[in-house]
């Protein structure tokens, strides 16, 4: 099986068209499940943030499996297959691993080295494993991926180099001490606007969010207030900034319940807020598409570079492991043989010669079994070491047609260690 990554990224497509293909809640475990239902799929698991939507699986028919994937995004967001195409990026075996190790660092994030892809990417992991929809491939590399977007972080200045959406958007505000802010929601992003707003200077938050006790915690943590989500156009009225992201898939702010200045942020996907506003006299919106279109979080630098290097270390020493696994059960296979074999030859020896006593008969065995490990030794060292080299998993088809090996050993003595 090898790994396939399909997908759109604000990197390929507009912000409007990311809006429509996102997919949360139930919609998100709907795809998830039609995708893995594929005959085509053996494994899935969907990321879907504000910069991206893409489809990581495991298959056995590229071809087909592009062709799935492609149709199943289309269904599912409602966007013609022929209008999403274009916008759709393809990874395959090396290149899908790259690509996701690149995601979790934060290096193709509309704000260069954000931290949220850490987490996003996570929990969708932890979907993908409730729904039973990854195995020991995709398990294996996400987890993987999840310890080199860590170590990025904590071995190199990326968290310096970019910033988060929410400070990337914020710096379009100006100076925010003194003044009031509202915050709908209460998830991961709302809590990073809540904790970059205090930090900040601003001394009156309010929270907004549909399950009031989560709200008042965040609220609470900061030093704010909590209000009901009811209360949002109330509060709007007395607010100097606001900052949205629910997930609701519907606008939760209009123009209608604007009655003074004040600064948007909307971090949704789908958004939050009616792009309508900005007709209203004296509001600014910032968006998705304005911090895109501003280039506030491309930036360069040798923190950039230091996080390439280390994906591209990463990536070499992921490569050599999961190469070398695939040649262990011809190995093993092999042995398995060599025991057999050593074992019916030492029982015809023990029948021929009965007089032996149990210390010669041991002094025979240990004798023979380090002969034949022995003369198995080199070559299974070498397997595995040329296995880490492209094109190794020719070795192990040598050693199969050599050794005469049943072709299903291999197999069966993987889906043992699995």
């Amino acid at each position: 099986m090898s790994v396939l990554a399909i997908g759109l990224s604000h990197r390929t497509a507009p912000v409007a068209l990311l809006e429509r293909v996102s997919v949360t809640g139930d919609a998100l475990a709907k795809l998830l499940h039609d995708v893995q239902d594929d005959p085509c799929v053996a494994e899935a698991m969907v990321v879907s943030t504000c910069n991206r939507v893409e489809v990581y699986v495991t298959v056995d028919r590229f071809h087909a499996a592009v062709t799935a994937v492609s149709r199943l995004l289309g269904v599912h967001s409602g966007v013609p297959v022929e209008e999403l195409t274009p916008h759709l990026y393809v990874h395959y075996e090396e290149r899908a691993v790259e690509h996701l190790f690149s995601v979790v660092c934060g290096l193709d994030s509309m704000v260069v080295g954000e931290g949220q892809i850490l987490g996003q990417v996570r929990r969708s992991l932890k979907l993908a494993q409730r729904r039973g929809t990854v195995g020991a491939t995709l398990n294996e590399l996400v987890q993987q991926a999840l310890r080199v977007g860590k170590r990025a972080h904590h071995e190199t200045g990326i968290d310096q180099a970019g910033a988060s959406l929410v400070t990337a958007g914020l710096t379009l505000a100006g100076d925010l001490a003194g003044r009031r802010a509202l915050v709908v929601g209460a998830g991961s992003m709302s809590s990073l606007a809540a904790a970059t707003l205090a930090r900040a200077g601003v001394t009156d938050i309010v929270v907004a969010n549909r399950t009031y006790d989560r709200g008042a915690r965040l609220a609470e943590s900061v030093g704010g207030r909590a209000v009901g989500f009811s209360a949002v156009a109330d509060e709007l009225a007395g607010a100097d900034l606001v900052i949205t992201c629910t997930g609701a898939g519907r606008h939760v702010i209009t123009p209608g319940m604007l009655t003074r200045p004040v600064f948007l942020l909307d971090l949704a996907l789908p958004h939050d807020i009616d792009p309508a506003v900005r007709d209203v006299p004296g509001v600014t919106l910032v968006d998705l598409e304005t911090i895109q279109d501003s280039g506030i979080g491309a930036r360069e630098g040798d923190a950039v570079e230091s996080v390439r290097a280390l994906v591209a270390e990463e990536l070499r020493a992921y490569l050599d492991a999961e190469r070398a696994s695939r040649v262990t059960p011809t190995v093993v296979a092999l042995r398995s043989k060599a025991a057999d074999v050593v074992e019916s030859e030492l029982g015809r020896l023990l029948m021929r010669v009965p007089h032996l006593d149990e210390r010669a008969r041991d002094e025979v065995t240990m004798t023979v079994q380090r002969v034949v490990d022995k003369l198995l030794h080199e070559p299974t060292v070498r397997v595995k070491r040329l296995a880490t080299c492209p094109g190794g998993d020719h070795y192990a088809e040598a050693l199969r047609e050599l050794f005469d090996l049943d072709p299903k050993m291999p197999e069966a003595v993987r889906e043992v260690e699995l």
